[in-house]
């Protein structure tokens, strides 16, 4: 599941962001020590942050500028400023997009979904947690180990991970295989299904696909 930490203050917006976010789907983690937040950005490791200009201990942006040097973790600041000069300095400083409050909550969703996607999009890799996807070479990388995907379990794979948190219909996923020139019937489907789960889980990702019954497969 995609991991997303709010670094926010404010008990209410806390509240409101991470109900939304979780209702979309998210694993949404609020950040906790404010006075050592690369620490907890560290551990944490997520896949976007969502972060307030005004912050304890240290300004959101000059954070950002601190998060730059080594990581280059999607930010998007979440301020209730709303002025050129504070949107100029953060997307300086490296932030990926800017919104304020009070914000539109399917307009926040949208440009999160977009900034993945675009990450996704401009990688030699994909991400499934702690794991590396390498789509051109057939592989995954997890920890020490590596193991290789055929052409079809990589197509799945990927796909399940575009649309990670959401049910992906088999109908789907054949269309997607076909897309691709690779042609399979419902019985190869399932096949390659659980080819792919066990190698999955010598990765370390057992149960990560599950079915949903008379729906299709949704990833964890």
């Amino acid at each position: 599941m995609t991991k997303v930490l709010i670094i926010e203050d404010n008990l209410e917006q806390q509240r409101e962001l991470k109900h939304l976010l979780s209702s979309a789907g998210y694993e949404t983690i609020l950040a906790q020590n404010f006075s050592n937040l690369l620490t907890e950005v560290e551990s944490i490791n997520p896949n976007l942050i969502l972060m307030d200009i005004n912050l304890p201990f240290i300004s959101g942006e000059l954070f950002l500028k601190e998060l730059r040097k080594n990581k280059n973790i999607p930010v998007i600041m979440v301020t209730s400023k709303n002025n050129e000069a504070d949107e100029v300095l953060s997307m300086s400083y490296g932030a990926d997009d800017y919104i304020t409050k009070p914000y539109n909550p399917t307009i926040l969703l949208l440009r999160i979904e977009a900034i993945l996607k675009r990450l996704q999009q401009t990688s030699d890799f994909l991400t499934l947690d702690t794991m590396q996807v390498f789509p051109d070479r057939g592989l995954i990388k997890c920890k020490d180990k590596e193991i290789l995907l055929t052409k079809n379990e990589m197509l799945i794979l990927k796909l399940l991970i575009q649309n990670r948190g959401k049910i992906v219909s088999r109908e789907e996923i054949m269309d997607d295989l076909w897309n691709s020139y690779e042609f399979v019937d419902d019985n190869t489907l399932t096949v390659n299904i659980s080819r792919l789960r066990t190698k999955l889980s010598e990765a370390g990702y057992e149960g990560i696909i599950q079915t949903r019954k008379k729906q299709g497969y949704i990833l964890l």
